[in-house]
């Protein structure tokens, strides 16, 4: 198996010295573990693409390599460059220093990569390392990703959706608890949730030479979310697996809405186009 891993954190990143084992393993002797991560850290930038400027690429070692971009850069860089003649079966995201979990989803360049190696047709999948105050004290805060990493990989590899026909493909966002390794519960597959009562905000700085900055600050990771969903079964102690894909359409809302909207006659839309 030849295994594309990237991050967030960047390429010295220590999540990503984890993504690289469990890769190896993955793989096994005779597959071969590539790297294309970010040169800096990428945190927040979600599914951003360098698209208005030139992303530099410098070679580190044997397959192992730095964009100065985003997540999604370094995938489509590995795809269509570095690895254009021998595509990768599987691209690895992460694992990130922080949970994926809830909101987070919708700001992690972590789940951009997966994303971005889904839309390219190959199956992904994102990883990231829950903290909290059970991890705050580990020698290794990602001993929970660490060694339970490549099972919960192959689990999904043998039984996860891998051909859907719909227009945009599956990618998996997998959590690993913030527990001890020997603590961690098991697997729950789990929807997407969101925390109550906190959400992203900032904090206003005034410089010396009296301009305004500000620092985007995010709220409590500890904060509650509906049970079942992926925060809860995280804080449980459990792996959570949520299926993901690009489309963000409320489909649920379609047929209402058609109904709704789609029922004037265009003389009646003309008709109150003047009014106020």
């Amino acid at each position: 198996m030849r295994i594309l891993i990237t991050n967030d954190d960047g390429i010295n990143a220590p999540g990503l010295e984890v993504m690289a084992e469990i890769a190896a393993e993955l793989a096994g002797p005779r597959g071969e573990v590539w790297t294309v991560a970010p040169a800096f850290e990428q945190s927040g930038v979600a599914h951003c693409i360098s698209y208005s400027h030139p992303t530099m690429i410098a070679r580190l070692a044997d397959r192992r390599y730095a964009a100065e971009g985003s997540p999604a850069d370094c995938v489509l860089a590995a795809i269509a460059d570095v690895m254009a003649e021998t595509p990768p079966d599987l691209v690895l995201s992460g694992v990130n220093r922080g949970n994926n979990s809830g909101e987070n989803v919708m700001y992690s360049g972590t789940i951009g990569g997966a994303m971005e190696a889904a839309l390219q047709g190959l199956p992904a999948i994102a990883l990231s390392q829950y903290l909290g105050p059970e991890t705050a004290d580990l020698a290794d805060p990602f001993e929970t990703a660490r060694r339970h990493g490549a099972r919960v990989i192959r689990r999904l590899l043998d039984h996860a959706d891998w051909t859907s026909g719909d227009d945009f493909r599956l990618f998996y966002n997998v959590n690993f608890p913030p527990v001890p390794a020997d603590r961690m519960r098991g697997i729950r597959v789990a929807p997407q949730g969101r925390r109550q009562g906190t959400r992203f905000g900032v904090v206003p700085y005034t410089a010396p030479n009296g301009r305004r900055f500000m620092w985007i600050a995010g709220g409590s990771q500890q904060a509650p979310a509906r049970p079942g969903s992926d925060v809860a079964v995280n804080m449980e102690g459990y792996v959570s697996v949520t299926p993901m894909r690009a489309d963000l359409t409320c489909h649920r809302s379609l047929d209402a809405l058609s109904q709704a909207l789609e029922g004037g006659e265009p003389a009646d839309l003309r008709a109150g186009a003047g009014t106020s």
